[in-house]
């Protein structure tokens, strides 16, 4: 390392590099969280992403504003990407939401159902919208991101658990469907995650995840783009309909 070279600089250097030059990818939730760490890691790698989230950051470019619920508004934006850029190559779909933790019994109804639209029915939306779009290139991959809650069943988070388990069965399904297609379609679950989403849960709730951790820890939103990275690049090709874990070696199965 050198002596101007920061810790963070050197671990980047050591990291794999994909061409995404001439990619363009779609990122849902890409303006904070877990979705700007991809968009971020796609973009160091030359592709020209393409941020949806319901409340964009305005300071950067290629943003359009949905909601992953409202089929008319993504399909509005997919036809934008499409007349500005071409095509579409690459899908990752982060957006959701935790929604607070509370036994089941005691969760209110419609915070229940809501958490279930976004995670669930928006990941069903975002698919049916963006997916004839990518079987119209050469080549084409697909991420949703799905949860180790939906693996495990989280207690006191029984509306997200539930949708993740949702997320990973629909993401399975609809790798099947495509199988003997060019488009590439799996899910990435992570355990716990630092990002502002876990401002949603309490605070007991949060170290509940990091103790079941064999790591002792969060996992980092670098370490989850990483992990996408590769997951949309030409590297991942005869993967499809798979899960993959990324949880500091808490997954079981």
């Amino acid at each position: 390392m050198s002596k101007t070279e920061s810790p963070a600089d050197a671990t980047t250097a050591r990291l794999p590099r994909y061409d995404f030059r001439h990619k363009v990818a779609v990122v849902t939730g890409g303006s904070r969280g877990l979705g700007r760490a991809i968009v971020e890691r796609l973009e160091r790698d030359g592709a020209s992403v393409w941020v949806l989230d319901v409340a964009p950051d305005t300071t950067a470019p290629r943003q359009l504003v949905a909601d992953v619920t409202d089929p008319e508004a993504l399909a509005r934006c997919a036809e934008t990407i499409r007349a500005q850029s071409g095509g579409i190559d690459i899908l990752v779909h982060s957006a959701g939401m935790a929604g607070a933790t509370a036994p089941l019994v005691e969760s209110d109804p419609k915070t229940w159902r809501r958490v279930v639209d976004i995670n669930l029915v928006g990941a069903f939306e975002v698919c049916r919208c963006f997916v004839p779009h990518l079987l119209e290139r050469p080549r084409a991959w697909l991420v949703n991101l799905a949860s180790l809650a939906g693996k495990e069943g989280t207690p006191n988070a029984s509306a997200y658990s539930a949708a993740k388990a949702g997320v990973v069965a629909l993401t399975k399904s609809l790798a099947k469907e495509h199988a003997t297609t060019a488009l590439r379609i799996n899910a990435l679950a992570p355990a716990a995650i630092d990002t502002e989403l876990l401002g949603q849960m309490s605070p007991d709730h949060v170290q509940t995840m990091i103790d079941k951790s064999p790591q002792g820890r969060l996992g980092r939103p670098d370490e989850v783009a990483e992990m996408v990275a590769w997951m949309v690049s030409e590297a991942c090709s005869f993967q499809t309909g798979a899960v993959f874990d990324l949880s500091g070696g808490r997954a079981v199965y």
